[in-house]
């Protein structure tokens, strides 16, 4: 479970990851990171606000219990990569429609997969 203070919780927020970030899609989901430098508006006089993350699962994905079972398992592991991310990132997993038969390690794969695109690592 991801923690209070990074957690993805405002409309605004959203918006804005989704928006003005950077995006890499993958067969099970999509990954939109936005970085900045500058502090968070809504956080007033916090230095280095920590890294939040947010997920979106939609009902094409499965019903509620597969939707579930995915926030689960993508809340664990994003929780486990929020160190490599940079402070005060934004980010907005988006589970696609096979995410719901996939399993954990797919799931992995694909997420680090994206992460390792959205930082600089090998472009398709």
């Amino acid at each position: 479970m991801l923690s209070p203070e990074n957690r993805l919780r405002r409309r605004e927020d959203f918006a804005s990851a989704v928006r003005r970030g950077r995006r890499a899609g993958r067969p099970l989901l999509v990954v939109h990171l936005r970085t900045s430098g500058a502090t968070d508006p809504h956080e007033p006089g916090e230095i280095d606000p920590s890294t939040r993350a947010g997920f979106v699962v939609s009902k094409a994905v499965g019903v509620a219990v597969v939707r579930n079972r995915v926030k689960r398992r993508l809340r664990h592991l994003v929780r486990e990569r929020l160190s490599q991310l940079p402070a005060g990132s934004l980010v907005v997993v988006r589970a696609l429609p096979g995410a719901g038969d996939a399993g954990a390690d797919e799931l992995a794969r694909d997420l680090d997969a994206a992460l390792t695109r959205l930082l600089g690592g090998v472009a398709r």
